[in-house]
């Protein structure tokens, strides 16, 4: 089975197929909507093979696809046949849980996306659990994703963003009792130093957690349980 995994952020979208030697990527933005980005992908993957599809967006998502419309991207991402229109068999997953899927690797783990926002996903029991913890409050001014995420890091500086990184990382990890915490995201780079049980992550997490989709032991929560893992929406 050849899948195509495309991880759609707030500033790239970034494609990988099953046997390719390396990815590929587009500019992302407030003007991407899911009619360009299926033209984009369909010029830029021409060449590739596969089968099946996992799609990883950055907003809400239920049985039926998105629930809300990314914040950083154009709309009508709610409501659109992303299958009919790729012509292909597609799973649509929060980008957040199929990062966590791919770095996962035991235990209770709390994944942390340190980007435009902040994305957000728990692993436990055999479960991937998306989470919105973004809007949570950090302060009576700021929610988490607007302190830690990439306007709250221009907006603060780079040392009161690290010293809100910090805090937020003790303070989850406590109150989800996890094992580790894996951080993703262009600014999980930048967190130094990092904390006893936290680790960085990367792009091939994502691609990792989109191809695990589509094994047999990685299904949806609302297909037959056969299978080891399932996905809550």
């Amino acid at each position: 089975m050849n899948v195509l995994v495309i991880d759609v952020g707030g500033s790239s979208v970034k494609m990988l197929a099953t046997g390719a030697d390396d990815s590929r990527k587009f500019d992302s933005g407030p003007d991407l909507t899911p009619a360009e980005l299926v033209r984009q992908v369909g010029e830029l993957t021409a060449d590739w093979k596969y089968s099946r599809i996992t799609l990883g967006i950055p907003a809400l998502i239920g049985p039926d696809g998105p629930e809300a419309e990314p914040g950083n991207l154009g709309d009508g991402w709610v409501g659109y046949d992303y299958e009919k229109a790729f012509g292909k068999p597609t799973r649509v997953v929060n980008d957040a849980a199929m990062q966590a899927l791919g770095a996962y690797d035991g235990g209770r783990m709390l994944f942390l996306g340190l980007g435009t926002g902040l994305g957000s996903a728990l692993v436990t029991d055999q479960v991937v659990v998306p989470l919105e913890l973004g809007s949570l409050p950090f302060s009576r001014e700021e929610t988490m994703a607007e302190r830690v995420g990439k306007d709250g890091l221009h907006l603060h500086g780079e040392d009161e963003w690290q010293h809100s990184v910090q805090m937020i990382l003790k303070r989850l990890q406590a109150a989800f009792e996890a094992d580790y915490i894996v951080l993703g995201g262009g600014n999980a780079k930048l967190v130094e130093p990092l904390p006893e049980h936290v680790r960085r992550g990367g792009n091939e997490d994502a691609f990792a957690g989109g191809f695990r989709l589509w094994e047999e032991r990685v299904i949806p929560h609302d297909l037959p349980p056969a299978a080891a893992w399932r996905v809550v929406r």
